[in-house]
């Protein structure tokens, strides 16, 4: 990969740390184990901390083994990914149903994630990259592109009454206290959050719990300390410091005042 695509680069300034001044967040990715390649470090840092922290996941992964039919796949990676939050200190673990590797953009997965959204009330939503191309210009996955946007724009929807009332109907007001959204493995990092440690050795974990999804990836898996030392600390680079994950991080309420006041 060319260099330019590197997190902290040659002469790059360093990223700044993703705030931290907030006590509820709302993990919405698209299948189990996509948080453990790196996010749930972080995830690990804030449980310490004492913030609260919860997952919803779009899919059960049903589809992610090749060896196993979907029937009997689903249940394993549900609990593999339960055990995998608990390592780094998440115990609200919920599935959407959505269908693995058919996930698309639209009112119906909107809906899901915004009643995730008003159910929760978190201050901070996490996801993945949405973009075509993500970290080191890597080709994302169709799953991720359609849940990471989806949540975007659910951290936005949820606050508005307009928008899915029927929600309302199950008891879920608006919620609008998202203050921004974050999402990991971006092309374009704008934040970090510093990992070494035990963070990132509850992060290893996490990722290690997701072993029959290793097996079945064969030759494709990877050795979850020697995937996160690494990435982790090519990340480090970006803030300077040892161990780091990125974010690419939305506003969605700002910060101070306007700059035009």
């Amino acid at each position: 990969m060319s260099a330019t695509n590197e997190p902290g680069g040659a002469g790059a300034k360093p990223l700044p740390a993703l705030p931290e001044d907030w006590e509820r967040c709302l993990v919405l990715v698209a299948h189990p184990d996509d948080i453990e390649y790196g996010t749930s470090a972080a995830v690990a840092r804030w449980t310490a901390q004492g913030k609260q922290v919860s997952y919803a996941l779009a899919t059960r992964g049903e589809a992610g083994i090749d060896g196993v039919h979907p029937d009997q796949a689903g249940p394993v990676r549900e609990r593999e990914q339960r055990t995998a939050a608990r390592a780094v200190g998440v115990d609200d673990v919920e599935f959407l149903g959505h269908r693995d590797g058919c996930v698309e953009y639209g009112l119906p997965l909107r809906r899901d994630l915004v009643r995730a959204v008003r159910r929760h009330r978190p201050e901070v939503v996490v996801s993945g990259a949405f973009t075509v191309r993500m970290v080191l210009g890597l080709t994302n996955q169709a799953d991720h592109r359609a849940v990471g946007l989806a949540a975007l724009d659910a951290a936005r929807d949820a606050g508005n009454r307009w928008i899915f009332p029927e929600l309302a109907d199950e008891g879920l007001a608006p919620w609008d206290g998202v203050r921004f959204a974050a999402f990991a493995a971006p092309e374009h990092p704008t934040h970090g959050v510093e990992v070494a440690g035990d963070p990132l050795e509850r992060g290893i974990a996490s990722l290690a719990a997701h072993a029959a999804y290793a097996a079945g990836l064969g030759e494709r898996s990877v050795d979850p300390r020697t995937f996160l030392t690494w990435a982790t600390g090519m990340a480090g680079r970006a803030m300077g410091v040892d161990a780091a994950v990125l974010f690419e991080v939305h506003q969605l309420v700002p910060e101070g005042p306007p700059p035009w006041e």
